[in-house]
């Protein structure tokens, strides 16, 4: 069952740093790169209009540094975390791989973010800081994909895990469906998009 209202926005980094920056490589270092890269994610964002579930794809890019990450996730990411935040916004970070990795741990250990990222094999995973409820929580929802608010309770029986789950749903690595609504894994709601 596809969750109303929520579009699949699919980003290739790569082919944004190309037509951006008129790069040939795609090789995201410098700051000011990273910025007009964030904006062009942004700008598309606005456009689609709906709750966006944006499948960030840095598969393309071969070379990611400490200031790109940070303007590429971490700003990012903060950008639709706010109360003012421009609009209902969801991220995957498809193809991270071993170059990517370390640099956006970096970035999101920094900002205390989180993030969810698929890795070349296709595994999703829970990166920055998060305890140990938190990684239970996300690790339950991800192994079922969908836990609806009836069910909660007895799917994840301890209270802190529950809260976590909510937590999870604040920090938007977990789709909730609504007040009451179901928590959905953002690798389900990849496939329902």
């Amino acid at each position: 069952m596809a969750e109303r209202g929520v579009a699949r926005v699919p980003i290739d980094v790569g082919g944004v740093l190309r037509t951006t920056v008129a790069s040939l490589y795609s090789h995201l270092v410098t700051r000011p790169t990273g910025r007009a890269v964030r904006g062009a994610i942004e700008r598309t964002l606005a456009e689609s209009g709906a709750t966006a579930l944006s499948v960030v794809d840095l598969s393309e890019v071969t070379v990611l540094d400490f200031s790109c990450a940070d303007e590429v996730v971490a700003k990012l990411l903060l950008r639709f975390l706010g109360e003012d935040r421009p609009g209902e916004a969801f991220f995957v970070f498809r193809g991270v791989g071993e170059v990517h990795r370390h640099p956006i741990e970096e970035v999101l250990e920094r900002h205390a973010l989180r993030a969810v990222v698929e890795g070349p094999d296709g595994a999703f995973e829970l990166l920055g800081p998060a305890g140990e409820a938190e990684r239970f929580a996300w690790e339950v929802l991800e192994r079922r994909g969908r836990i609806e608010a009836s069910e909660a309770a007895r799917v994840l029986p301890d209270p802190a895990h529950r809260e976590a789950l909510a937590e999870l749903a604040r920090a938007r690595v977990v789709y909730r469906g609504g007040r009451e609504g179901p928590f959905l894994a953002l690798s389900r709601l990849i496939e329902e998009t």
